[in-house]
């Protein structure tokens, strides 16, 4: 092309400069040139390009209401007339990735503009969007931006330039799922025992077609007669007592807590605070209730719409937490759950 490309990034709250979680409800905005992260952006760019323009948006306006706030970020980037659109990178942030996916999608369909974005691959926005857009695979923080950042760029310029776009390995990006056609001087039958001989001598090999692994899980059978099943209260909130006694961590969790509530009969905002990133807590902090709703659920307590309560409730905070953490933590719960006689159990979230 004989001019640079015109780039738009798409920011959040925080990356955008605007402010942290207390801005997370602001709407789309735009800025002329660039913002924050789009600095590197452009020392990868150089003379192939500008960043003409940087929508910043919060991430609690994003999630709440994603197909219109893509509309409306969608609108404030077709004035630039783009060649190239990012998002991000998002990391691990769970709304962030939504939003950055959601953002690249409408951009491409409406738009018909090339648009990549970064992320972790447990983000959630990965298994939302990845088979629509192309997704750099990130480390889990900001920590990672000068890696991905110059690979988000190099992908989007060559989508901009319609080259050819390599295998996943090679280019940096999340597969999407999709098969394609090569010619091999092998047959299927001498490839495959190819690599079972390296696997089987503990060689390198490459699989041709990479299969998802779901760990099958039973559902628990419903309560016959919830009126005399003992019920337990679960929060992957991250309400804590005031002080965080077990240093629960607010992100990564690797440990939960169990508090008493034996006789308790409701809990008194003073009394605890919240160990968790990612959401405003502000609401909780009022009224930890919220989480963890022990008024009423000593109110069907004594209505006989449930057997009796538990006497403690348990606790861990339920952001970008490992999969292997995530399995343990929930088993452990489990186990002393069930030893206490538990026959249901509510789960309460953000």
């Amino acid at each position: 092309m004989a001019r640079g490309l015109r780039v738009v990034h798409y920011l959040n709250q925080f990356f955008g400069g605007i402010g942290g979680e207390e801005k997370a409800s602001e709407a789309p905005q735009v800025k002329d040139g660039l913002v924050g992260p789009g600095r590197l952006v452009q020392d990868i760019l150089k003379e192939k390009g500008k960043v003409v323009a940087t929508v910043i948006c919060g991430d609690n306006y994003f999630a709440e209401r994603v197909d219109e706030v893509a509309q409306e970020v969608t609108d404030l980037i077709a004035p630039y007339q783009p060649d190239i659109v990012l998002a991000g990178p998002a990391f691990n942030a769970g709304r962030y990735g939504v939003a950055c996916g959601a953002t690249c999608k409408a951009v491409q369909d409406k738009l018909g503009i090339p648009a990549v974005t970064g992320m972790y691959e447990e983000n959630p926005g990965v298994d939302l969007y990845k088979k629509d857009i192309y997704i750099i695979k990130t480390a889990d923080s900001a920590r990672g931006m000068a890696e991905a950042i110059p690979q988000m760029v190099n992908l989007a310029l060559k989508l901009a330039k319609k080259q050819e776009i390599g295998k996943p390995d090679a280019e940096g990006y999340i597969p999407r799922g999709i098969l394609r056609v090569e010619f091999s001087n092998k047959t299927a039958a001498q490839r495959a025992l190819d690599m079972l001989l390296a696997k089987l001598q503990g060689k390198p090999f490459e699989t041709e077609l990479h299969l998802p692994d779901f760990e099958r899980v039973a559902p628990a059978a419903a309560l016959k007669h919830i009126s005399v099943s003992k019920i337990a209260l679960v929060t992957d909130g991250g309400l804590v007592p005031r002080g965080n006694p077990d240093k629960l961590e607010p992100i990564k969790a690797t440990k939960y807590g169990v508090y008493d509530i034996k006789d308790v009969d409701k809990l008194v905002a003073e009394d605890y605070e919240v160990s968790h990133v990612g959401y405003n807590t502000s609401a909780v902090s009022r009224d930890p209730h919220r989480l963890v709703p022990l008024d009423v659920m000593r109110d069907l307590e004594k209505e006989g719409i449930i057997g009796n309560l538990y006497g403690s409730f348990y606790a861990t905070a339920g952001v970008a937490v490992p999969v292997e953490n995530a399995k343990r933590i929930g088993q452990g719960i489990a186990e002393q759950l069930k030893a206490g006689g538990v026959d249901g159990v509510i789960l309460t979230s953000t």
